[in-house]
């Protein structure tokens, strides 16, 4: 696919955006960027989140972990299943009870100002380096794709990203964002089964596509054998029930959705049907990784690594010209889909939680001005990041943004669970050490006992807080 008709896809589909953006952007006020007058149908709200939580990463690494973990992700996904009745059942009544634009505001009536800042400062550094990773592998993608042909350098790439997001969410924030999600969920969705459809008409014979999935030898599901191993199913499943709980539960940006719902019942049917939607869809696309490995060596398509897969067979040509195209959209689609929200809640948490303002507040000034300091953050870490020019250190430092959740985990567990009141003006020193020592207790095991941990570091993490919640107890009276 040439870089002309690339940059052409990308023109129109951005137009669209901007088109849907100018609809739902006409009232700017705070009220309709934080959280959309509570007014988003709750169906439209579970389908566009799909998209915000598969991301770009999950677009083009899912299909790939199967030569590897066959379907063993499928273990973490049920997890995720788990974590979202949790949040149901747990979280969103607290969260519509106390009627919250931010959701950190709880952590400030249950234990004091510093465990606020603490809870949504944590939150902003993760999700400016969690989007900014997402985004700088779509950047390099259309960085060789497009812009290297036309002569144009790494930054005014990103700078045009960031640009065009920032065009399209300045305005109407999260009600913009709740059908621009919608859209962008169709794309990835359709790239992903006019793919799995062209691919089984070349391989799949007469027994039928699920027949076919089912004798594959990357089809296993489950893994019970080895309980040091990363794939045990207890240690998938509660890694992803853990993973939910604090990646979808304690997260504004992906709870910023959920609140503007109209009302706590269809914020639960959102979640509800999310839940087994993603089952699915993760289904599909481990599908589509176990097909795309056997179309690769049947037709000897070379990549270099797992990631490449999907890229090397859509951009191939040789499943057609649709194939290319579908795939350059669900892998824009699938990026932004979490990029805007993430960007949408960033500014929502800085405003509220940081300069204190309130979601009824007139002032739209500061609330634009922080969009686009936001928009300059990312647009900054992602530069950083292609200097760094090493892809291990930049998948260390998501990593590390990942460790952030834990101290959030813990505050809340305590929090929940408990009654006991703390020294508050501790808390940060807390949540800055848990990370560390989990990452310790990490290390520690692999050597000691040859345990591999797969996100069980999130529970040692939430726990280790949880213990220094409860050293910092105040005595009674």
């Amino acid at each position: 696919m040439s870089p002309a008709l690339t940059l052409s896809i990308i023109l129109i589909y951005f137009g669209v955006l901007i088109l849907i953006a100018r609809l739902t952007g006409r009232d700017d006020d705070n009220d309709s960027f934080f959280l959309g007058k509570r007014q988003s149908p709750w169906y439209v709200v579970a389908f566009g989140m799909v998209g915000a939580s598969l991301s770009g990463v999950t677009f083009i690494s899912v299909p790939g972990w199967v030569a590897d973990g066959s379907f063993s992700y499928l273990q973490v996904v049920l997890g995720y299943v788990a974590g979202y009745l949790i949040i149901i059942k747990v979280l969103l009544p607290l969260y519509y009870r106390l009627q919250l634009t931010s959701i950190y505001t709880y952590l400030e009536g249950r234990f004091g100002p510093s465990s606020y800042q603490t809870g949504s400062i944590f939150f902003l550094i993760s999700r400016v380096i969690g989007a900014a990773f997402r985004l700088y592998l779509v950047a390099m993608v259309l960085q060789l794709a497009v812009f290297d042909a036309l002569g144009l350098p790494f930054a005014l790439t990103v700078a045009l990203t960031i640009l065009l997001i920032w065009v399209y969410t300045f305005r109407g924030g999260i009600k913009t964002i709740i059908w621009t999600d919608t859209l962008q969920t169709a794309f990835m969705l359709a790239a992903v089964f006019i793919t799995i459809y062209l691919i089984q008409k070349h391989l799949v014979g007469d027994a039928g596509l699920v027949q076919y999935l089912s004798d594959s030898s990357y089809s296993q599901i489950f893994f019970w054998d080895d309980w040091r191993s990363s794939q045990h199913f207890s240690k998938q499943f509660l890694s992803g029930m853990f993973i939910t709980i604090v990646m979808t539960g304690l997260d504004q940006d992906m709870m910023q959705k959920n609140l503007s719902c109209r009302n706590l019942p269809d914020a639960q049917k959102n979640m509800f049907w999310l839940a087994l939607t993603l089952v699915v869809v993760n289904l599909v696309f481990l599908s589509l990784g176990a097909l795309l490995y056997d179309y690769a060596e049947a037709t000897q398509i070379n990549f270099n690594k797992p990631d490449e897969l999907f890229a090397a067979v859509a951009l191939s040509g040789q499943l057609g010209l649709a194939v290319s195209i579908f795939f350059t959209i669900g892998l824009i689609a699938a990026a932004y889909s979490s990029a805007d929200s993430a960007l949408t809640a960033l500014t929502t948490a800085f405003c509220v939680d940081i300069l204190k303002m309130k979601e009824k507040s007139s002032n739209t000034k500061v609330r634009k001005q922080v969009h686009l300091g936001f928009s300059v953050l990312l647009m900054l870490v992602i530069i950083v990041f292609e200097q760094l020019n090493d892809q291990s250190v930049i998948a260390e430092l998501f990593t590390a943004a990942g460790y952030t959740y834990g101290p959030l985990l813990g505050l809340y567990a305590f929090g929940l669970f408990t009654k006991i009141s703390i020294k508050d003006r501790w808390v940060p020193l807390i949540a800055i050490a848990s990370p560390f020592l989990a990452y310790g207790v990490r290390v520690w095991v692999d050597e000691a006992f040859n345990y591999q941990m797969s996100f069980e570091h999130l529970i040692v993490n939430g726990l280790l807080t949880f213990l220094g919640l409860w050293m910092l107890r105040k005595k009674s009276a």
